[in-house]
Formats: structure tokens, C-alpha cells, sequence
């Protein structure tokens, strides 16, 4: 029997999405890039997740990336690039998905495992490992990295993506790039399962409109992101969660969210 590629779970209201390739450095073969596209249209569907971890085999490699051995093997006997045979390539569900997400990043990572720490919300990061965008080395593309341009300076995300070299993680966690750097891959998981109830326990809707407000900013700019973020919370304050929320304080007791 084969495991799966990719794994998902759901403990209450946190969903772990767990990418299980560890021999081979937790690649993304077209096998593991749908089934993380199917993870995130099923998490999507799923009203009753509100946080989801995205982690992954330990191995000391979050994610190589790309499987290059199957993208080598697909040209030789396919004729076509590996891309292709991806619902989606470029992890765009991912990026759409409504639901924080936070990175366990339980080893080093390079090219498309840094894309799928890019989408994440929250990231966990590991110390003495490394991260770097290495398309260039190998002669393949990074479109999905000008998003970091919100992550990190212009001038280090240059120097990532046009030498494609490999940083300390404590470089970038300078940076701002991770929220918090831990000791042992235990440790990474246990702090994002942290993050992950923490944002659990939130109301619902607020945490989604807020994160959606950030997203949108990022896209539209201050400005027009206001606007779009006001609209976006409107949902916000016409619920009951709006009224049970000062509620709950003003009986000094725990909210009950309704997601409405």
C-alpha cells in the first residue's frame, strides 16, 4: 500500500495538512501538487474549520520544491512540461483560501516549498535550517515570489531570487520574514498548533473579513484597501457574534461563536 502524498487532518476546529514525501525531500510530484488542491478546496468547503497548519514528513526538508526527477522523467516521456499536469501549478487555491494558514516549517526549504510558505499567513520557522528561491539555478521560474516584496526588503528578496543561494532562516526571521524560530521539529508544530488555537478561538467571521482586509490591501494598496476592507467587515458587525461578543465580556465569561 502507497501513502498518500498528502494528508489532512482536522482536530476540532484546525485542519494539518501534511505533505508526506520524506525521500524525497518532500518534492511536489503532480501527485502531492492536486492532492494540495484538493486539501484546499476541501478545507474551503469545511464552515466548521477555522485554522489550518501546513506541515510537512520530517526529513530536514520542508519542501525541495518541484520534483525535478519527475519533471525530467514527464519530459523525456511525455513531451510536455510537468506544470501541465497540474490543476494548479502556482498554488493559487492556496492563496485564495479564506482560512489562516500557518507554515510548520519543520526543515529547510527551497523554491516551490518557499511558494507555499509565500501563501501562508503565519510562519513557523526551524533554527539552523535555510530558505532561498532557486529557479535560477536550475532554469526554472519564480512569478509567485513578488509577493514577498511585502515580506521582506527589495534588495534581499533581489539577492534571493537572482542568485538563487540559500539563506539562514535566522536572516530572514530578522526580516520579519517568520513569526517565531524554534529548537526542534517538535517545537515548530507545538507553536503553530499554538497560533492555530489561539486563531480557532476567535469569532469566525471577524477572523476571516481579517484576514481578507490584509490580502486585499496587499493587492489594491491603503487606500481602495480601506474601502474594500469596510465592505468586507459589514457581514462582520451585522452579526450575532457582534452582540455576543461585548455580551460575553460584560459577563465576564467565555463567547460562544455562532459563525453568523
Amino acid at each position: 500500500m502507497i501513502d498518500s502524498p498528502i494528508e489532512v487532518s482536522v482536530d476540532e476546529a484546525i485542519a494539518t495538512v501534511l505533505i508526506n514525501r520524506p525521500d524525497r525531500k518532500n518534492a511536489l510530484s503532480v501527485a502531492a501538487s492536486n492532492g494540495l488542491t484538493d486539501a484546499w478546496d476541501r478545507i474551503e468547503a469545511d464552515s466548521n474549520i477555522r485554522a489550518v497548519i501546513l506541515t510537512s514528513a520530517d526529513c530536514g526538508v520542508f519542501s525541495a520544491g518541484l520534483d525535478l526527477k519527475e519533471a525530467a522523467e514527464v519530459a523525456r516521456n511525455e513531451q510536455v512540461d510537468i506544470l501541465s499536469k497540474m490543476r494548479d501549478p502556482f498554488h493559487e487555491r492556496m492563496c485564495a483560501c479564506s482560512k489562516p494558514i500557518i507554515a510548520a516549517m519543520t526543515g529547510s526549504l527551497m523554491a516551490g516549498g518557499m511558494m507555499l510558505s509565500l501563501m501562508c499567513d503565519l510562519r513557523v520557522g526551524l533554527k539552523g535550517t535555510k530558505a532561498g528561491i532557486t529557479e535560477v539555478k536550475i532554469g526554472r521560474g519564480s512569478p509567485w515570489a513578488a509577493p514577498a516584496l511585502y515580506m521582506l526588503p527589495q534588495a534581499i528578496l533581489m539577492e534571493i531570487v537572482l542568485t538563487g543561494d540559500l539563506m539562514p532562516i535566522e536572516r530572514l526571521h530578522d526580516y520579519g520574514f517568520t513569526n517565531y524560530l524554534e529548537d526542534t521539529p517538535d517545537d515548530v508544530r507545538s507553536r503553530a498548533k499554538d497560533l492555530a488555537r489561539r486563531i480557532a478561538n476567535g469569532a469566525p467571521l471577524s477572523v476571516i473579513a481579517a484576514k481578507a482586509s490584509v490580502r486585499t490591501t496587499m493587492d489594491l494598496g491603503c487606500r481602495k484597501g480601506l474601502v474594500e476592507g469596510k465592505r468586507l467587515h459589514e457581514v462582520v458587525y451585522a452579526s450575532q457574534d457582534a452582540i455576543e461578543g461585548p455580551r460575553a465580556f460584560a459577563e465576564k465569561r467565555k463567547p460562544v461563536w455562532q459563525g453568523r
